[in-house]
């Protein structure tokens, strides 16, 4: 079989000559559209939705206003992975699509969802975080003071 190759290339050396300028002209088009990014984004498409309940406990909120809007959340189409996270008066849902969604088209579908919520009366609504990449979560900070209360810590002087 191999024999069969070399001996048809040598016969016909123009024929393997074209095809061989062919690919690398193939190669060179395709390298150059190649896109080049000094640090590509590869985390998936994300949605963070914020639901602040300043007088509510971790799991008042988790039952109340975390379950829920997970719950609403489901089932959407590109849907990959919903995380969350409940703390004292704050609810934070991170919702995980698939490549090739679009990210506004993600906002305004979790954002339809989010309507459906119903939440315990004089709570704010859900709302939607900005328009961010996995690569802005560099770090998390937390603040705390001996003597202070939450709501002193949360003032920004």
């Amino acid at each position: 079989m191999l024999n069969r190759i070399v001996e048809l290339s040598l016969k016909h050396r123009p024929v393997v000559v074209l095809l061989w300028i062919g690919v690398a002209i193939a190669g060179a088009i395709s390298w150059a559209r190649l896109p080049l990014d000094a640090f590509p984004d590869t985390t998936p498409i994300q949605v963070q939705v914020n639901t602040i309940a300043p007088a509510l406990s971790p799991l008042e909120i988790e039952r109340q206003i975390t379950f829920p809007v997970e719950q609403a959340i489901s089932g959407l189409p590109g849907l990959e992975e919903v995380r969350s996270s409940s703390r004292f008066g704050l609810s934070q849902v991170t919702v995980l699509f698939g490549d090739g969604t679009d990210l506004y088209l993600a906002r305004q579908v979790v954002s339809e969802r989010l309507q459906t919520v119903e939440l315990p009366p004089g709570l704010q609504r859900p709302q939607l975080g900005p328009v961010a990449t996995g690569l802005g979560e560099v770090f998390h900070y937390t603040v705390s003071g001996e003597g202070k209360s939450l709501s002193e810590l949360r003032t920004v002087h």
